[in-house]
């Protein structure tokens, strides 16, 4: 299935205060079935998360403003991103650093540099397509 059940197609949303890593995620996305949206820092993804409500979330982990730590607790506070899938996308690859992920909220994990399968993988298995 390549769209929500009101029938419009998945909306994820990427989120990284780097323009080359943002392009790098479109690049591997863009001719998947998605319409994709980005932000660049933590405070602006969640911003465009409450308001635009996308069906998975790939968020950076080092950003100003809000890490993707802070965006990803926040997020799980809020009644219509709760349930959102949260995949961080970071060079903080460390065991304390994925736990903290894992802590805050996050539904999956991925170290840059990005994996284009893996990435693929992870963001189809997440919204079942």
């Amino acid at each position: 299935m390549t769209t929500s059940s009101d029938g419009r197609r998945k909306r994820i949303l990427v989120v990284d205060d780097s323009k080359t890593a943002l392009f790098m995620m479109t690049m591997v996305l863009r001719n998947g079935p998605y319409d994709l949206i980005t932000a660049e820092d933590g405070e602006e993804g969640f911003q465009k998360a409450t308001t635009e409500v996308p069906d998975l979330i790939l968020m950076d982990v080092m950003m100003p403003r809000m890490t993707g730590f802070e965006a990803t607790r926040a997020l799980r506070q809020q009644p219509a991103t709760r349930d959102i899938p949260i995949i961080l996308v970071t060079t903080r690859g460390e065991e304390t650093n994925v736990e903290t992920g894992f802590e805050a909220g996050c539904s999956d994990y991925v170290t840059k540099p990005i994996n284009s399968v893996e990435l693929l993988t992870k963001v189809r298995d997440r919204l079942g397509c």
